[in-house]
């Protein structure tokens, strides 16, 4: 068995100046006399999952890239496809380009054969490469190939921008003074579309190239970024989209794709970033516009029962499930953008060099706070995950659209690299980057330490294992098994300005007196990577130094990984299901090496903690804490005396019994937010006998504290908060209601509390609204005017 072992070093010079600093000077050449950096851990036995080579996509590679990296995925997408007209092979890409009609030159006497649409899946059977392609479900589609464009000057007036040396007479939308033009004509460029023109689409395509199952197109995205058409494509959908607009188009499109194809898979809702998880589209232009208190409390949100929109979303595609015994939602997919100022672009003075190496982390880690308009941790991964098992367990993860810019400089080559080593480390299940590095651009080469590091397709591995850095900021680290060769792939960003010395333990992947291979992609040579002199190895790891702004990659030789871990555990079974509770029996593991010394439980994946832990031989666990009336699906590991964790059990899903019948219910509301407090109101009312004194409990879900309150008397411990009457308040009637209040503090998130209770009993709370942060657009303060979102010409 081989190990490889990826290492990428971050420092702050450009891709043709290897010996510059950002003060300028020289760049010392690397020494045993480089500062001491991070210690780095590898386990092979602990941590292991598998990593999808989905995550590995681009939008729009070129053929000679893609097959050079065995591209898993490319994506057809952005704005131009919102109104691709199949039949026409002709498109309008709204705002992108002054709202006009286009069209491919590929001829038209065999359409709808041999369009850019059929051009781009045949190049990726050519390649091997899984397709996605957008579907059109704004309502319409391009109407003819020709020259109109939705805000004709001679129509509807002057305007602030037009296409002066193509089009003069197509306008951007906006009036001279600033205000957009409303009213027009969506018929001048287009024409209806439901989803009889996707299914039809489908089943041209199934007739072409076959069915998805049978190497055809597999994935289908559900349109591009909807929440913005009311900017990106106004002149056909000038209003915001809401909640109940797309759970409608959702349906009725997704279930066209898959009468057409049932084995296709679909992604939605595919929207352009944070503020999607939280708000429609209807909630971000109304809020846009009056800003305030909007982002608090929007008006759409709170005519959907006050839940965020992803929650919702999710619901409403589980309910058609339940309803139609048939999932058409098969990849909960959003796009993100670091919102930090210049990353996604092409800065690369220091500063923003050094922003967008940490700005990754925005990605999974619960302890950064977001450097943008959002200023509070986003956890993007990990908060996907978690709406899907709260929600609609089973839908997998995709971010079809991300951009960590300057990818034509050795910056934006590191942060590449370190966006695909989380991606695998934390379980997403599809990525594609927007849109492609040139081949000859460092970020190609990000991609090929991961997909062909020595030009003979070696490979980061396919099996995620346990891989951690003392400080993630200045090295970072990820490691992967390859099951072909049982090779180990070890990825590590140093995130400093100069050469860092550390020690790198490896257990179970090694033995003594062995050597490993060494590749290295850096400033000092943006155009290759290099294969090194071998590096020396000793029982349990190697200390080396690596060079600032490098990714150098080790392949290790076989060792003690191939002792054998415990087999999966049986599948579990639930007994006593309560409505915070279950108890979980399962089969025996049978031990590999080692003999087996302990079962873990896990709520969703494995990649977080266990919510119950027992000694074997012991083989049943009751997991508290549950929430009532929810799914939850739970998987057991067994782990034997070495440490060495086996594959996980099959999954069993578990809901909880509904909440006893409830003494009161609850209304809690955010008066304001801003940021780092808030005011909070709870109304209660005592469904139960008469009170003559009561007592208000909850917990909250963050690190809420509360400094002040009124009508009661205030105490908090951790998490947990009471609150009693404040005597001249201690009678309630059944029926009757009190209200009490409080100023809070937070640094993280601020959702609303849960488990209320009243003198110890449970409440219901149906007028629970979450405490959202109050949040802007991209690239907007709260309450800034609409700006365009970013130029796609696809």
């Amino acid at each position: 068995m081989a190990v490889v072992l990826l290492v990428a070093a971050a420092g702050l010079a450009g891709p043709h100046q290897a010996s510059a600093l950002p003060g300028g000077g020289a760049r010392p050449a690397a020494s045993s006399a480089a500062p001491e950096g991070p210690a780095l851990s590898v386990d092979t036995t602990t941590g292991r999952k598998a990593i999808d080579p989905h995550i590995y996509g681009i939008n729009f590679a070129d053929e000679a890239l893609a097959k050079e990296l065995r591209l898993p995925v490319r994506r057809w997408g952005g704005n131009a496809t919102t109104r691709y007209n199949y039949k026409l092979d002709a498109y309008n890409a709204g705002a992108d380009w002054y709202f006009e009609n286009l069209y491919y030159e590929n001829g038209t006497a065999d359409l709808p054969n041999g369009s850019e649409a059929d051009k781009f899946v045949e190049q990726n059977r050519r390649t091997g490469t899984d397709t996605v392609l957008t579907v059109p479900m704004s309502g319409w589609t391009t109407a003819a190939r020709n020259a109109a464009c939705g805000f004709s000057i001679a129509t509807y007036g002057p305007q602030k921008a037009n296409d002066a040396q193509w089009r003069p007479d197509c306008g951007n939308g906006v009036k001279t003074d600033g205000t957009n033009v409303t009213g027009n004509d969506p018929a001048e460029t287009s024409v209806p579309a439901g989803p009889e023109f996707t299914k039809g689409w489908v089943e041209y395509l199934n007739r072409t190239y076959g069915t998805a199952d049978d190497g055809g197109v597999r994935f289908y995205n559900l349109d591009n970024e909807p929440d913005l058409w009311s900017s990106t494509h106004r002149d056909v959908h000038p209003e915001g989209t809401g909640y109940d607009e797309i759970r409608d188009s959702t349906y009725a499109t997704a279930a066209a794709i898959k009468d057409a194809d049932p084995g296709a898979k679909t992604l939605g809702p595919v929207g352009w970033g944070f503020n999607s998880l939280i708000y429609s589209g209807l909630d971000q232009k109304t809020c846009n516009e009056k800003g305030g208190d909007c982002w608090s409390n929007p008006p759409d949100r709170a005519a959907h029962g006050g839940q965020l929109f992803a929650p919702w979303y999710l619901q409403q595609m589980k309910a058609y499930e339940q309803t139609h015994d048939r999932r058409i939602l098969d990849y909960f997919d959003e796009h993100i953008y670091p919102q930090q100022t210049g990353v996604f672009s092409g800065d690369v003075d220091p500063q923003t060099q050094a922003l967008r190496l940490r700005s990754t982390r925005q990605l999974w880690d619960p302890t950064y706070v977001d450097e943008s308009w959002i200023n509070q941790p986003v956890q993007f991964i990990p908060r996907m995950r978690s709406l899907v098992e709260e929600n609609y367990p089973g839908t997998k993860l995709a971010i079809t659209e991300y951009n960590w810019g300057a990818l034509d400089h050795i910056n934006g080559a590191l942060a590449q690299a370190d966006v695909l080593g989380i991606f695998g480390r934390e379980g997403l299940d599809l990525a594609t980057l927007w849109d492609p590095p040139a081949s000859t651009e460092p970020g190609a080469f990000a991609f090929r330490m991961f997909r062909n590091y020595d030009g003979e397709g070696g490979s980061f591995g396919d099996t995620a294992v346990h891989a951690a850095s003392a400080d993630q900021d200045k090295l970072a680290v990820y490691a992967a098994q390859r099951s072909g060769d049982k090779a180990l792939t070890v990825i590590v960003v140093n995130k400093t300005t100069g050469d860092l010395t550390a020690p790198v333990s490896v257990t179970g992947g090694t033995a003594p007196g062995g050597a490993a291979q060494v590749y290295r992609y850096g400033q000092d040579d943006v155009t290759a990577i290099k294969h090194l002199a071998d590096q020396p190895l000793t029982d349990g790891g190697f200390t080396t130094t690596f060079p600032a702004y490098s990714i150098t990659e080790y392949v290790l030789p076989a060792g003690s990984s191939e002792a054998k871990p415990p087999t999966a555990p049986g599948a579990p079974a639930a007994t006593a299901v309560g409505s915070d509770r279950a108890t979980l029996t399962w089969g025996a593991s049978t031990a590999g090496s080692s003999p087996v010394a302990s079962y873990q439980v896990y709520s969703g994946d494995t990649a977080g903690a266990p919510v119950a832990t027992v000694d074997a031989p012991a083989t049943s666990a009751t997991v508290t804490g549950l929430s009532p009336a929810t799914a939850y699906t739970f998987r057991v590991v067994a782990k034997d005396t070495a440490g060495r964790s086996s594959p996980p059990s099959t999954p069993v899903e578990v809901t909880t019994a509904a909440a006893p019948a409830a003494t009161c219910t609850v209304g809690y509301a955010v008066g304001n937010d801003w940021g780092t407090g808030f005011t909070a109101t709870i109304t209660l009312t005592n469904k139960g006998p008469a009170l003559g004194g009561w007592r208000l409990g909850f917990s909250f879900t963050g690190d809420q504290k509360v400094a002040s309150g009124w009508n009661g008397t205030w105490r908090q411990n951790a998490t947990a908060v009471t609150v009693d009457d404040a005597g001249w308040n201690a009678t309630l009637a059944t029926g009757a209601s009190t209200t009490v209040g409080f100023n809070g503090a937070y640094t993280g998130g601020n959702r609303a509390p849960r488990d209320f209770t009243l003198n110890g009993k449970p409440c219901t709370a149906p007028g629970t609204v979450a405490a959202a942060h109050i949040a802007a657009p991209v690239g907007h303060a709260p309450g800034a005017a609409a700006a365009p979102y970013r130029m796609r010409t696809r």
